[in-house]
């Protein structure tokens, strides 16, 4: 089932991506396999799958060891401070960071590890109270001070759209987004390089792609309904 789920996927953003004049290699797939068990990962792997997204530190922590070395494992989640040493060195892209003191964190872990952090400034472009990340107005502010820090690095910007049935809702907030990017791009801070645009879900990632998204954040449309019990 992964992999057939899987082939569909990459199916629609080549579909999406020549509606909108790119390349399909312009777009990453990350597998976001939360609450999934390891098995379910491998099944992702085997199908080609190497960038897989998790909500939470723990579970980053017991799959890490369990799985091939070659996998780049993305933090989605809302992150806490004092978890930020767990994952630091181990995960490719930190796409949460939505306060100068989260980004501080992850700098000083960073420092005593010797190694350097990206990450993402998560916007809520839809200001909804349910959900982290910083407000459009509030995001260049943000990005100027985190561009400052030791040992971390500003690939783009993040963003989780509204849950809705039609996803041309969220092209609006997807269009926002890009847009929010490339006046950041204009100012030329030093690093700071606004090539990454995580946003678009299962529900909407054509759509989103379509507005510019160049990673795509897929779990329910890969690895099925989720169990939370």
């Amino acid at each position: 089932m992964v992999k057939e789920n899987l082939a569909l996927v990459q199916e629609n953003i080549k579909k999406a991506c020549e509606k909108s004049g790119r390349s399909p290699e312009s777009v990453t797939l990350i597998a976001v396999s939360k609450t999934m068990p390891v098995s379910r990962l491998e099944d992702a792997y085997d199908a080609g799958s190497r960038d897989f997204g998790e909500n939470k530190v723990q579970e980053i922590m017991d799959k890490y060891p369990a799985l091939p070395s070659d996998i780049r494992w993305h933090m989605i989640g809302h992150l806490q401070r004092n978890k930020v040493k767990y994952i630091v060195g181990k995960v490719c892209l930190i796409h949460s960071v939505d306060s100068l003191r989260l980004a501080e964190e992850i700098s000083a872990q960073a420092g005593k590890k010797q190694v350097e952090a990206d990450i993402l400034v998560e916007v809520n472009i839809a200001q909804e109270e349910s959900k982290y990340g910083i407000s459009q107005e509030g995001t260049l502010q943000l990005v100027e001070a985190i561009a400052k820090l030791p040992h971390i690095h500003i690939k783009g910007l993040m963003s989780i759209a509204p849950f809705v049935e039609d996803p041309e809702e969220n092209r609006k907030y997807f269009r926002q987004i890009r847009e929010l990017s490339v006046d950041i791009r204009g100012k030329n801070i030093d690093n700071v390089d606004m090539s990454v645009l995580s946003m678009g879900m299962t529900g909407d990632y054509m759509v989103a792609i379509e507005e510019g998204a160049t990673m795509v954040r897929i779990g329910t449309g890969i690895f099925g309904k989720r169990d939370y019990r």
